[in-house]
């Protein structure tokens, strides 16, 4: 439910994830807004911005990422140490060998989970230093230096005592449990910066419930493995010994926070700049890992991996690339002007006004998929298309159509009739797939 602020202090989201906040007043969560003095869309998309596939596409991907977090130099050793606690208990029944494995995985996604939810509820405060350009870049800084360690540059290391206070071991239910919450802080060296990158993402949604969400998620694919283990403690002798091919799982986690840098700087650059230093990344990531690391380990399908690897960077580069350079002209756009609007009324032609922002993610989905459709170009051509950049916020002639026609989130698509009266009707506040957004605007013609 939107929340109108009555024109006060807004906070811009510049990764269009929906976040605001207003000092001294309610806050009104799973929302993408506009500029200052604007309200909410209510109908804003769940989930952090994402719903249906969107939603469950990424939550595969955090759990298959928190299965390969296993496979980390800081992670990997302790499966023999988590196989032995369990082991240990074998005697006791499979009944309480799976209660302890329950409040083992219970532990760790408690931990991590209460991480999600608490960098959700300060989303406020961090979505609100995200609008900045120097924060962006620090952000993006961050996860760059975390990434030079994994690849290597240098170490990160928590203090022993720490280490060793986590690691201690306690007896019963509880103990499992409390050894589940600790596998967080042993692993942090190598898992910390995935997280912080993680909890960054997180926090600008301001959605506690999506924090826990995935959160959660990430701590199934780390503890399940684990646990299966466990419960087949006999299968130990068949896995990999530990050697250098940790490395370069470490160094792809290390690429996998450079993608996660471009990610965050992405508002601040032009979108063909920020398609193509995905791509290079993507080709970087794919010739480090499949050719020029010289990792090496015994088993013989991890020279196959690396060359899967390898394939499959430089085959999302090409797809990157060539994916932008085919997709064709997009719709043609007129900037605002009020001589603009009576000469469609003069022509008796129907106009569509696009209320849009930069650093609002559905505002990008319908320029980079609809408006860049070849059917609904071409319907296009009977409208007169006018496009209002709120990025800024700084234009009082846009703040004045914002009053105007009541907008109180972008992206906020307006159609007026050939009498140049609007079709209340047909306002959308959402991103729109082409096959759908032809069928609607086929009602005003």
């Amino acid at each position: 439910m939107a929340v109108s602020l009555g024109y006060k202090n807004v906070y811009r989201d510049p990764l269009g994830f929906p976040e605001w906040q207003s000092k001294g007043l309610p806050t009104a969560t799973n929302t993408t807004h506009v500029q200052k003095g604007m309200a909410p869309s209510s109908s804003a998309t769940p989930k952090g911005g994402m719903q249906g596939w969107t939603l469950a596409l990424t939550l595969v991907g955090i759990f298959l990422g928190g299965m390969a977090l296993n496979l980390t130099p800081c992670v990997y050793p302790l499966i023999p140490i988590t196989v032995s606690y369990f082991g240990g208990r074998s005697g006791q029944g499979q009944g309480r060998l799976l209660a302890h494995g329950f409040f083992y995985i219970t532990g760790l996604a408690m931990t991590n989970s209460i991480l999600g939810v608490v960098a959700a509820m300060t989303g406020g405060l961090v979505g609100a230093m995200l609008q900045n350009f120097w924060v962006l870049v620090a952000v993006a800084t961050v996860l760059l230096v975390f990434a030079s360690s994994l690849f290597g540059f240098w170490e990160l290391r928590l203090p022993a005592g720490l280490t060793r206070a986590a690691s201690k071991n306690y007896a019963g239910y509880f103990g499992t449990f409390f050894m589940g919450m600790t596998l967080g802080v042993v692993a942090a060296p190598c898992i910390g910066p995935f997280v912080l990158g993680l909890l960054t993402w997180v926090a600008s949604t301001a959605d506690p419930a999506f924090g826990f969400t995935v959160f959660f998620t990430l701590s199934l694919g780390l503890g399940l493995p684990l646990f299966i283990l466990a419960m087949f403690s006999g299968r130990l002798e068949k896995m990999p010994r530990s050697g250098e091919w940790m490395n370069w799982v470490r160094k792809a986690m290390g690429w996998v926070l450079v993608g996660m840098a471009a990610y965050f700087i992405r508002p601040l650059l032009p979108k063909a700049l920020s398609i193509v230093a995905y791509s290079l990344i993507a080709l970087a990531a794919g010739l480090h890992l499949g050719w020029l690391d010289r990792s090496k380990a015994t088993f013989r399908s991890f020279t196959w991996i690396k060359t899967a690897i390898g394939v499959t960077g430089i085959a999302l580069s090409i797809f990157l690339a060539a994916s932008w350079y085919l997709r064709g002209p997009g719709v043609a756009w007129q900037p605002y002007s009020q001589a603009v609007l009576e000469q469609a009324v003069k022509e008796g032609r129907p106009v569509m006004i696009d209320f849009y922002a930069t650093w609002c993610a559905p505002c990008r989905e319908l320029d980079e998929i609809t408006f860049h459709d070849q059917e609904v170009v071409k319907q296009s051509a009977k409208f007169v298309m006018v496009k209002i950049d709120l990025t800024s916020g700084d234009n009082p002639a846009y703040q004045q159509l914002v009053k105007e026609y009541a907008v109180k989130g972008v992206p906020t698509v307006v159609f007026l009739d050939a009498t140049g009266v609007e079709r209340r009707d047909m306002r959308l506040v959402d991103f729109m797939k082409p096959p759908q957004f032809v069928r609607w605007i086929e009602k005003i013609q």
